[in-house]
């Protein structure tokens, strides 16, 4: 099969498009208030419970969201990005109610298995949903946007947890933004429609004709979704992809926690400055995402690795710098934001839909991620081994590594071709 140029690619209506960003942008926004608060809370469940009431929950949380990626990743090109996220919400906002109202450590643990499970139906469904809206010329700029959602997510989750914490105790943290949760998956269900780049999930009529041409998207679907399991680069970005995703969630679960109890900055403060990692994702999502698409002759990974190679010295100077000031701290974090969220949303954003064409979108987008996130499972013992072995000192010096390695496994990547590199061939 050979990829269609992006002029043989149907046009993309604005204002329809601009309803599905938005929906789909909101939606993944929204997931993060079902997993952020846990890293808000560490300290205060710990006291409540006892020092021992978390362990293994990260772990819990993160071995089933890595697992869910590759189940949902194939059900996202079956069903469609809209089903797949309504049921991610709905079940995901059920966990944190049940999390919320728990205190035995087997019952901690099974709702946060439970909760990454939900957690992983928003990449591959919101790609999905996605990649029917974008074309391959202005896929880069569009997902460089629309992966803001992932750094903006965040930041709404920390301070709405903080506030509910502040004001009504670690649980409300969590049966607060489980009624978000649900609220977001009425709209989702009623307002998000498919693009006109889609490939049909069902016949449109029980006519003889409509199911033929349904069985010629089941054939083309299987086929692509066969070629992309084949695809050596798939492998190499969801190898980069494992590295980068330690690092991130390393960030995501501890920061807070390295301000407050290292830096002994207060819960507050410590909280809401942790926020400058995903202040500077913003930008670096944008930014990597715009020149991926001025540049169309060179890899999309080729923007990524660069990013990763600065990134392994905004870690080093971080690690060394950082506690000089709060102003200090706030930019090197943003920094590394920066230089972190830019390659992470090329690889499993517009990289991986390219790859995946209209029919494995959700696929490709899964198996990038489920690789990822297998990484980000081995952030708990990653990080209190080190910090308690080693310090400190020695996490920031580990980031740094793991950031080059990354960079090492996208260099077949940028090579002269020899198969499909960047999309469907």
């Amino acid at each position: 099969m050979s990829a269609s140029p992006a002029a043989a690619e149907p046009p993309i209506p604005k204002g329809p498009r601009a309803l599905a960003f938005a929906i789909t942008w909101l939606a993944y926004a929204t997931f993060y208030l079902g997993r952020k608060g846990l890293s808000v809370v560490k300290t205060s469940v710990s006291a409540d419970l006892g020092p021992k009431s978390l362990y293994g929950v990260e772990t819990a949380l993160l071995v089933a969201y890595a697992a869910g990626q590759y189940v949902n990743g194939y059900l996202g090109d079956r069903v469609g990005g809209r089903r797949l996220l309504v049921a991610g919400l709905v079940v995901s906002a059920l966990a944190c109610v049940a999390f919320g109202l728990s205190s035995a450590w087997p019952l901690l643990i099974v709702a946060f298995a439970v909760n990454g499970l939900a957690q992983s139906t928003g990449w591959p469904g919101c790609n999905k949903a996605m990649s029917e809206w974008t074309t391959r010329a202005d896929r880069g700029r569009v997902m460089g946007i629309w992966t803001t959602s992932y750094q903006a997510g965040p930041i709404l989750a920390t301070a709405l947890a903080t506030r509910l914490m502040v004001a009504f105790g670690w649980r409300a943290a969590f049966i607060g933004p489980a009624l978000v949760l649900l609220a977001v998956a009425v709209v989702v269900a009623t307002m998000l429609r498919e693009g006109p780049n889609r490939a049909p999930s069902r016949p449109t009529s029980t006519s003889q004709e409509d199911r033929d041409a349904h069985a010629l998207v089941v054939a083309e679907r299987k086929r692509d979704q066969s070629r992309l399991l084949r695809s050596p680069t798939i492998y190499l970005y969801g190898a980069a992809y494992f590295s980068i995703k330690l690092v991130r969630y390393s960030i995501f679960f501890w920061l807070p926690a390295y301000l407050e109890n290292v830096l002994h900055y207060d819960k507050s403060t410590a909280n809401y400055l942790s926020t400058s990692f995903d202040v500077g994702g913003l930008f670096g999502t944008v930014l990597l995402g715009f020149a991926s698409d001025r540049l169309p002759n060179l890899p999309r990974s080729a923007l990524a690795l660069v990013s990763l190679v600065l990134l392994a010295g905004a870690l080093g100077l971080y690690g060394r710098f950082g506690s000089v000031s709060l102003p200090v701290n706030f930019g090197l974090m943003a920094l590394v934001g920066l230089l972190l969220y830019g390659p992470d949303s090329i690889l499993s954003g517009a990289a991986a839909q390219d790859a995946g064409g209209k029919h494995a979108a959700s696929l490709a987008a899964g198996l990038i991620n489920g690789i990822g996130s297998m990484g980000a499972i081995f952030q708990e013992i990653a990080m209190r081994t080190v910090s308690a072995r080693w310090g400190w000192t020695a996490v920031f010096q580990l980031f740094l590594w793991l950031a080059l390695a990354s960079a090492v496994c996208l260099l077949p990547t940028v090579l002269p071709k020899r198969g499909p590199i960047d999309g469907p061939t």
